[in-house]
């Protein structure tokens, strides 16, 4: 086995979700992926915990969603609801074989399963905030995701590892300077109310006031690499262009442009797939509205990979998410869909907050 492999094993285990004696812990995973999941099994097990797998198999999503009743599509699959809301830890580990299987799948089918599955959703992000359920979403390195982000496998595989720094020895070590280094970034903003973002592709205002910004370091998302909250959700005015593609449900959505009044968008285009860009908006009366604001501070990734698990991390990159928010950080918006969109700001953009220059062309100005 890669080294790499047993390394970033032993990472989501002993770090991430850090697994105590006793602990219930889901592996969610896809064929492809069986080294980490093998590797991640043993180290539960090693720990003391108690792990359970479901593996997905390729082309089941498609056939859902094909093939679905009404009444298929709106039941809530028993095994996922007893995970979320009993089990202490869940581990999931992406491996897909087509990353455009649901391409041809009618948005308005996938926006109902959606909404069956809101309070499903709901209640994951409640768990997980209140510390009762230790999450982590990973990949493994495939070729799929390799050609995605145009890499050779060999390519991708040191791209994967090195962003989670299982390329080194102590990875946890890497980790928790990540954390302290963004926790210099948080405490600045504690008490802070009110956001500009200006640029070539932004034009926008927004509110964080009484919000808490989270500390994303490497404990739900391996890798990470990002500060975020919930901004005030009837704060956001003003408009916003996301220059990378927004990617979700099958679908590249290219060229999105927002314009909100009041915290919600009022008008919405974009260059390709506008039709599956609006219908998402509308999937529920909250799903205009913003349920996160966040920094990308992973300066290891500088490409973009058609990957959200990275891209959100890109160093020099803000994205917002429409849809709901993480309760701990105080959002209140609850909707059936969570769908981050990322502007690069290393070509002139800014932020100011409460007047300050808080960041520029994609740096952290403020002496952290």
């Amino acid at each position: 086995m890669d080294i790499r492999t047993e390394r970033l094993a032993r990472v989501l285990v002993d770090y991430s979700v850090n697994v105590q004696p006793g602990d219930r812990v889901a592996i969610m995973s896809e064929p492809q992926a069986v080294p980490l999941v093998l590797a991640v099994y043993e180290r539960v097990l090693e720990r003391g915990g108690h792990p359970i797998t479901t593996v997905s198999l390729p082309g089941l999503e498609e056939i859902f969603y094909r093939r679905a009743s009404d009444a298929q599509l709106t039941f809530v699959d028993p095994v996922r609801k007893m995970v979320i809301e009993e089990f202490e830890a869940l581990i999931s580990i992406r491996a897909a074989t087509n990353t455009r299987s649901l391409s041809g799948i009618d948005p308005a089918r996938q926006a109902q399963h959606s909404k069956a599955m809101a309070s499903l959703l709901q209640r994951y992000m409640e768990r997980g905030a209140s510390g009762e359920l230790k999450w982590c979403g990973t990949l493994f390195p495939v070729p799929a995701y390799a050609q995605e982000a145009d890499m050779s496998l060999r390519e991708y595989e040191d791209f994967v590892y090195g962003t989670c720094f299982c390329d080194k020895e102590d990875p946890v070590e890497e980790w928790n300077r990540v954390h302290d280094e963004q926790q210099l970034v948080i405490d600045w903003l504690k008490g802070k109310d009110r956001v500009v973002i200006s640029g070539p592709n932004a034009d926008l205002t927004l509110s964080i006031a009484g919000r808490t910004f989270v500390n994303s370091d490497g404990h739900h998302n391996m890798p990470s690499g990002e500060v975020f909250t919930g901004p005030v959700e009837d704060s956001a005015n003003g408009w916003v262009r996301f220059t990378y593609p927004a990617i979700t449900g099958g679908r590249v959505v290219e060229g999105i442009e927002l314009w909100f009044e009041d915290g919600k968008v009022v008008k919405a285009t974009a260059k390709k797939n506008e039709d599956y860009l609006l219908q998402m908006l509308d999937t529920d009366e909250r799903s205009r509205y913003l349920g996160e604001f966040a920094i990308g501070t992973n300066y290891g990734i500088k490409k973009f990979t058609k990957n959200i698990l990275f891209d959100e991390k890109i160093g020099g990159s803000f994205h917002m998410a429409v849809g709901a928010g993480y309760p701990e950080t105080g959002s209140t918006n609850r909707s059936a869909i969570h769908w981050d969109m990322i502007c690069d700001m290393r070509d002139g953009g800014e932020i100011r907050v409460d007047g300050e220059l808080f960041y520029k062309d994609g740096q952290f100005v403020k002496i952290f």
